[in-house]
């Protein structure tokens, strides 16, 4: 008597084939802050667009209900938009650095709003983003942003958590 095993196939899968995950996106935005979530987000997406070949958009949206215009001479200067393009120049660095196309803007609105516009605009097939940002308000604020987008974006949302600091220091 021989005796049989009966493995089922998994109902889904770990991983896709190669080939499925190829086609799968072609434009991947990521809304960042400058966070340190924000940047595990861009990790995600980083690897991502090697996987499939896609280029990343990578968008700061400078908060206008926040008071950031400031004088300097007779030049008014949004320091939010400044900080924006700081922010974004970081992190289109770090993503050529890994070997994949980038493209940035730096735009000024309400952050939900201009991020799902801005998929819209591009054609992005995914958005890539922190499930929270900076500390404090701004923390709390943009996990609100996230939850806002997620529920209004015509697009997927793949929302990155924080990495486990502990888990890290304890491994």
């Amino acid at each position: 008597m021989t005796a049989t095993s009966s493995v089922r196939e998994p109902r889904f899968k770990a991983g896709l084939r190669l080939l499925e995950i190829e086609t799968m996106y072609d434009s991947i935005l990521v809304p960042t802050d400058g966070s340190e979530e924000s940047m595990d987000a861009l990790e995600e997406a980083i690897e991502l667009a090697k996987l499939t070949d896609a280029t990343l958009d990578v968008l700061f949206v400078a908060d206008t209900a926040q008071d950031s215009v400031t004088v300097v001479g007779t030049d008014v200067i949004d320091a939010l938009e400044r900080e924006g393009e700081e922010i974004v120049g970081e992190v289109v660095e770090r993503a050529r650095e890994s070997g994949v196309d980038v493209e940035s803007e730096v735009v000024q609105g309400d952050p939900s709003r201009a991020i799902v516009d801005h998929a819209e605009r591009i054609g992005a097939d995914v958005i890539v983003m922190g499930t929270h940002g900076r500390r404090g308000l701004s923390r709390m604020l943009l996990g609100s942003v996230t939850e806002a987008v997620i529920r209004t974006s015509p697009v997927p949302v793949l929302s990155v958590r924080p990495e486990d600091k502990k888990a890290e220091s304890d491994g």
